[in-house]
């Protein structure tokens, strides 16, 4: 018998379909953090944070004396990818103006 036959063979041609639900997942955070060191100038992390991290002067400045008094400061949280460039630019930036800033990230 086929499927489309008139014939009351039982066949009704219904077909089922099934769907999976495709669960997708937010990506991992993490976090952009300077460390205080005893030698960069604190006009030039406020430099890095306002170019790298798109601060505003006061922002910036609030960041950097963050770091100054904590050891750490965090300048945003970001995708895998994108942390990882930014760490990777302000590091690169650092040292082209010879400063041992250091930039890290962590997940959040």
């Amino acid at each position: 018998m086929s499927a489309g036959s008139d014939d009351d063979g039982g066949d009704t041609g219904t077909v089922v379909v099934t769907r999976t639900k495709t669960a997708t997942k937010r990506p991992n955070l993490y976090r952009v953090l300077l460390l205080n060191d005893d030698y960069t100038p604190m006009e030039f992390v406020i430099h890095v944070v306002e170019s790298f991290f798109q601060k505003n002067r006061e922002e910036a400045t609030r960041i950097m004396l963050h770091v100054h008094h904590h050891g750490v400061g965090e300048c945003g949280i970001f995708s895998y990818e994108v942390a990882e460039t930014k760490v990777t630019q302000v590091m690169d930036f650092a040292r082209k103006h010879q400063h041992p800033l250091q930039c890290v990230m962590e997940k959040k």
